[in-house]
């Protein structure tokens, strides 16, 4: 048998199990539109429909019952004998592919990526930095890093540190020629960075304190597209920028830049890794998964190691 049509039943089977192009693709970690060539092309093979499908639902057809019968326990015990054979190996190896933004790359990656090769020396690590949303299972990616609010959909995270916060941080210079805002309103007599999200849309910057909410369009002479950068001008003396504590508690320390609206700075879910929902997880990405959860100094890089 042909190594496609292996392929083609095993998206068969995929798809007639979890009664969804969708959720099939996330366990085989491809496209919904592969998926669907896939089952056309075993279709068009064997010269018999296997699935009924319409706008809201996917069934297997009375022929594709009896083949899923069939395949199942077959599909099963290769799984459980190619999982035997992994038992053997001393080390995971191949290719882990990983997407984060710029900044988690940055604080995340970057101080764990020596210690993580050194303890899986087959393993080989590929990172993307992209701050615009990728759909990582479409993109061929392992597994991606991104904030709680921010993830995408069917997908396994593991939170990786503390909470967040944000931080509204100015120069003590720009601070002696203008008064300290003491109410988010107050923003709207000041300088501020703007920050404008991949996609072009403009950060409105959000506030919170006991049951009040508040969301202000802020106005300035600057935007920009990176957290790191709005730091340094507001260290500079540009105006005020609303950046991560963690990113800034250095300049905090320092005395480089004064933090204004603690108090309405609350705490928010903070960065995740997160990888599509498998029965079989790949070794590279499993021992990845563990090494990040076995860190003790994970704490320290997401909250002041920047």
């Amino acid at each position: 048998m042909k190594p496609t049509e292996i392929s083609d039943l095993m998206a068969f089977v995929a798809v007639a199990k979890r009664r969804s192009f969708r959720k099939a693709a996330v366990d085989l970690g491809i496209t919904p539109s592969a998926i669907s060539h896939r089952i056309r092309a075993l279709e068009d093979r064997l010269g018999v429909r296997l699935l009924n499908r319409t706008t809201r639902s996917v069934a297997p057809t009375s022929a594709g019952q009896r083949l899923l019968k069939q395949l199942g326990p077959a599909f099963e015990s290769l799984e459980g004998a190619l999982d035997a054979v992994n038992d053997f190996r001393d080390q995971p190896a191949g290719t882990l592919r990983l997407n984060a933004p710029h900044l988690a790359v940055e604080v995340i990656l970057a101080p764990i990526m020596r210690p993580f090769l050194q303890a899986y020396p087959d393993i080989h690590l590929e990172v993307s930095a992209n701050d615009s949303l990728v759909d990582i299972v479409a993109e061929g990616y392992d597994a991606g890093i991104r904030f709680g609010e921010r993830l995408q959909q069917d997908m396994i995270a593991v939170p990786l540190g503390r909470q967040q916060r944000d931080a509204i941080v100015a120069s003590p210079e720009y601070f002696r020629k203008n008064p300290k805002p003491t109410m988010p309103e107050d923003l709207a007599g000041h300088a501020c960075i703007g920050y404008r999200f991949p996609g072009g849309e403009l950060y409105a910057w959000e506030f919170a304190k006991g049951e009040k909410e508040i969301e202000i369009d802020v106005q300035g002479p600057l935007t920009l597209d990176s957290q790191r950068t709005s730091l340094r001008a507001a260290s500079e003396g540009l105006g005020i920028a609303n950046v991560l504590e963690s990113l800034a508690r250095p300049l905090l320390d320092d005395g480089r830049v004064v933090r204004v609206l603690d108090d309405w700075c609350p705490s928010y879910p903070g960065l995740f890794l997160y990888y599509p929902s498998r029965r079989r997880m790949p070794s590279p990405l499993r021992a990845f998964v563990d090494f990040t959860r076995s860190l003790e100094g994970m704490q320290h890089l997401l909250m002041g190691g920047v």
